[in-house]
């Protein structure tokens, strides 16, 4: 279903969803009113998996319309359209911690409005894969921590170092990533020795609203990074929207370094110029993970740490929303453990739990 008072806006989405055999859409509504009301005269097997709805819309607003929608079908999967600006991320956010599972971003005209193929790879990669995951089971894992699933033998998988005492952390992520990062700060539970640096794929504006909710849902102090900033043990920080983050060996420590160096993989902040530059501050001492998302940042970051003795964890397919990332990185025999979100925190608690600058 498409939830959005602009014609135009409608008729777009259509056809980039409609344009993939796997997706149909079955109702379109001009406000929250009118998606509401649509829904509850649906009967249950006829209800659309996946509801796409805009924020700002005149007598129904989507924020209003949010718990409705939940309420009548609790088995939908919402993504929010928001607009790229400060208001926009702070109702996006707001919307995710009221039950919808992720969210888009509606480019402005400067960036080609949404007839850039990067919103419509986008579009499409999250609904089907909220689509997916509903039918898998919840879309959030639950609170029970389950066994790594094993790794089909095609795949391979590296050895895993079960000496490594890493110096520090390094998380990347993707489309799925803002629910992926809290269900995993979530169970962080116990002190680290080491710091966690994350790379969320996200505009400006988002990340550090972001930082904020991870702050609130977790037992680690999660903060957006600062260029220059101390990297202390024990904390959680957020590769800010549209720099890459860095880490440089200060001698008895760690310090961020932001750049505004070119896009990787078409995206910036990227997880492959993290991952490098944890190599060589860390010789190689790095626990990182990669998480849910579309294409295949991080993997050349992952070789590379791989090689200088690091460890890399992949989530699972089960719990990605886009397997892309993390399949990559799985695909190419270099993970130490294919696994899910839960396991993944585990591991990081029982590395860096202990972990101290050698």
């Amino acid at each position: 279903m498409l939830c959005d008072d602009s014609a135009a806006a409608r008729a777009v989405m259509s056809r980039m969803l409609s344009s993939d055999p796997g997706i149909e859409v079955i109702a379109k509504a001009t406000d929250g009113t009118e998606a509401v009301a649509q829904l509850t005269a649906m009967k249950a097997p006829d209800r659309p998996q996946v509801i796409l709805l805009d924020l700002e819309m005149p007598r129904m607003d989507g924020m209003t319309a949010l718990p409705h929608l939940l309420r009548v079908a609790p088995e939908t999967s919402i993504i929010v359209a928001s607009a790229l600006s400060q208001r926009g991320a702070k109702a996006t956010m707001e919307a995710l911690r009221a039950g919808a599972v992720d969210y888009v971003p509606k480019p402005t005209a400067a960036a080609g409005g949404m007839n850039g193929g990067q919103f419509q790879a986008e579009l499409v990669a999250k609904v089907k894969g909220w689509a997916r995951m509903r039918r898998r089971g919840p879309a959030i894992p639950t609170a029970m921590p389950r066994m790594a699933v094993p790794l089909a033998p095609a795949l391979g998988v590296a050895a895993a170092a079960g000496t490594l005492k890493p110096r520090i952390i390094a998380i990347g992520s993707s489309t799925g990533g803002p629910q992926a990062l809290a269900a995993l700060v979530a169970r962080l539970n116990r002190p680290l020795g080491v710091p966690v640096v994350a790379v969320q794929h996200m505009p400006a504006g988002f990340t550090t609203l972001l930082a904020d909710h991870l702050n609130r849902i977790g037992a680690l102090p999660c903060s957006e990074a600062k260029d220059g900033e101390a990297l202390l043990p024990g904390r959680f920080y957020l590769a800010p929207g549209d720099r890459h983050l860095l880490v440089k060996d200060a001698g008895q420590g760690f310090v961020a370094q932001l750049s505004d160096g070119p896009p990787e993989n078409f995206c910036r902040p990227a997880v492959d110029p993290l991952l490098r530059s944890v190599v060589a501050a860390c010789q190689g001492k790095v626990l990182a993970a990669i998480l849910t998302g579309m294409g295949s940042d991080g993997l050349a970051g992952s070789r590379a740490l791989v090689a200088a003795g690091g460890q890399v964890l992949a989530q699972d397919e089960a719990s990605s929303v886009v397997w892309g990332m993390p399949g990559a990185v799985a695909k190419a025999g270099i993970a130490a453990a294919v696994t899910s979100i839960e396991d993944i925190a585990e591991r990081i608690v029982a590395a860096g739990g202990n972990g101290r600058r050698t």
